[in-house]
């Protein structure tokens, strides 16, 4: 049994047998949580929010139902936290924004809800870009999450403060969002697994909307396996949410399949990507090539696969999201336009300009596009490419076009609607993690896991923690 002083660095899957077994107390470990982030928290401003007192209350219940011998699956008793774009019955809700600072809800996202009802304990709510877009700001009430990596580094965005509460041991688990790659790119500049589903098979009812034909809902965690065990409680058909799409789980559900391995598995390289459209550093192109030489130990068959460039994918993203985006604040970005951050008018008040037909055209070059991406999984089950350029950049270096000045890797599967995830598969010599990132196929969510949960093992990046 592990000390109490480092509890905070289990893994859910680990966590989860120690309390079936009964070595470890929920209470226990909810307590070594949420001391950790009292002393932790202040240097990286993960938290907006932390619900200690329910957390306690919630980890008693989960104790309980140990002690009796029923405990209701591996999330019974683990202590999560939500990107504060999730609506929690009763705990303020803000999307990391001065226009909902006082937003409350009276019932919980359909996800949260569902992890609730797994047993999970909720420890707060977690920083975000301003409404999933607009960041990192300094000019909101609250100030942007660090990287525990380095706190003078970006975490990634928008799903910030999942990546650096995860990364620095303040939850064991968290809920981001993905719709253009923020569960992604805070994965990859974080050092943690984060999953971006296939588009509708979570449900998106009662998350804070950004761009509604993009935004997919997903689990950040250490690990591929823990992704996995999140996306068994949150994954299901949501008849009250129009895009839900009704799924059959893999057999034995996503964790048991997160461990079949990849032997035989058809692995395709994107090398335009990181090497023509949108060249990687140094590290990031031998963290590839090592990639490549661990697929093929693990008895993959391994090929250049070859698509549009990474420009055409980027417009239609960035266009869609504009446009929609702007449709949902244009009410307050007219009357009211000083209330958020600058950087959030930089990135979303161009939407106001565009043309209906632009709009369309955008829609329309997405499922060409789409199609042409998703014909690649004939000859490959997954893709591989890098997930940022470089290590995490630093933090005062961020522009406020950020994302719309360049293109990024993770667009081709917002596009596509397909599985998406990052690893953590080794580190720069300046010590900051580097991601891979794994791309499926439609409903290919197993086997993206499976291909990230061995990549994480051959590589044994999962030993190395921040030391913050």
């Amino acid at each position: 049994m592990r000390s109490a002083d480092t509890l905070h660095h289990l893994s859910i899957a680990d966590a989860a047998g120690m309390i079936r077994s009964r070595r470890l107390s929920p209470v226990e470990l909810a307590r070594a949580l949420l001391d950790r982030i009292e002393r932790v928290n202040p240097r990286i401003d993960a938290y907006l929010a932390v619900t200690d007192a329910a957390a306690i209350a919630s980890a008693r219940a989960a104790e309980k139902a140990m002690m009796q011998g029923a405990l209701k699956g591996l999330l019974h008793g683990i202590p999560l936290a939500y990107k504060d774009i999730y609506a929690t019955a009763g705990v303020r809700t803000t999307a990391h924004s001065r226009i909902l600072e006082n937003n409350v809800p009276a019932e919980d996202a359909e996800t949260v809800r569902r992890l609730g009802a797994a047993g999970a304990v909720m420890l707060g709510k977690l920083a975000t870009h301003e409404f999933a877009i607009g960041g990192p700001a300094f000019d909101l009430p609250w100030p942007p999450a660090r990287n525990p990596w380095d706190t003078e580094r970006f975490t990634g965005g928008s799903s910030s403060g999942s990546g650096a509460a995860v990364a620095a041991g303040l939850a064991l688990g968290s809920l981001g969002s993905d719709t253009g790659g923020s569960i992604r790119f805070p994965a990859a500049y974080c050092g943690i697994a984060g999953i971006k589903p296939t588009a509708g098979l979570v449900s998106r009812r009662g998350i804070v909307p950004l761009s509604p034909s993009l935004d997919t809902a997903g689990p950040m965690a250490w690990t591929a396996e823990d992704c996995a065990i999140l996306l068994d409680a949150i994954a299901g058909y949501d008849p009250a949410d129009p895009a839900s799409v009704p799924s059959t789980p893999p057999p034995g559900g996503y964790a048991a399949a997160a461990r079949r391995g990849v032997k035989g598995l058809r692995v395709g390289v994107l090398r335009r990507f990181y090497e023509t459209d949108l060249p990687a550093s140094a590290e990031v192109q031998e963290q590839m090539a090592d990639a490549e030489r661990m697929l093929k130990e693990l008895g993959c068959t391994v090929g250049t696969a070859d698509c549009p460039p990474l420009i055409a994918f980027n417009a239609a993203n960035r266009l869609i999201i504009s446009a929609e985006a702007y449709a949902l604040h244009e009410a307050d970005l007219t009357t009211r336009p000083e209330a958020y951050s600058r950087a959030f008018r930089v990135r979303v008040m161009a939407g106001g300009v565009m043309r209906a037909a632009d709009y369309i055209q955008a829609q329309r070059q997405r499922r060409s596009l789409a199609a042409e991406f998703n014909a690649l999984f004939e000859r490959f089950d997954v893709l591989v490419t890098a997930s940022t350029p470089g290590p995490a950049p630093r933090l005062a270096d961020q522009s406020l076009d950020e994302g719309l000045s360049r293109p990024t890797y993770s667009a081709p599967a917002n596009i596509s609607a397909g599985p998406a995830m990052s690893v953590c598969s080794g580190f720069a010599p300046n010590g900051l993690p580097l991601g891979l990132q794994i791309i499926g196929a439609p409903f290919a969510d197993a086997t993206v896991l499976a291909a990230g949960h061995a990549i994480e093992e051959a590589s044994g990046s999962r030993s190395r923690r921040p030391s913050i």
